[in-house]
């Protein structure tokens, strides 16, 4: 018989830890990016911050590092030009294509 797993006993999963290279960045942004869910995205630029480093991309973007992790944490809504900020401190940039005709 298999022994049981408790949840409580399994480690916490964090993405950043797998956040390795700009590829595994970038396709993590775009499967988060079509759930179409602002507070997902706010999330996730969160994550990819600190993997790569927040206090690296709070100097990049020119913002405070604790302004960076109220911006990018829970329930947060930052304005466009600071997720554009950190975007460009992550060494990223959001690309804009037309729907495909299912969606439209």
């Amino acid at each position: 018989m298999t022994p049981k797993i408790r949840v409580s006993e399994l480690p916490d999963f964090d993405v950043a830890e797998y956040l390795e290279d700009d590829q595994a960045i970038a396709e993590y942004l775009t499967c988060v990016l079509e759930e179409n869910d602002p507070n997902l995205l706010v999330a996730a630029l969160g994550d990819i911050a600190r993997a790569r480093g927040m206090t690296a991309i709070a100097r990049k973007a020119g913002l405070a590092r604790e302004s960076l992790y109220r911006s990018l944490g829970g329930g947060a809504s930052p304005r466009l030009d600071t997720l554009m900020r950190v975007l460009d401190a992550c060494g990223l940039k959001m690309e804009i294509k037309p729907q495909t005709a299912e969606h439209a």
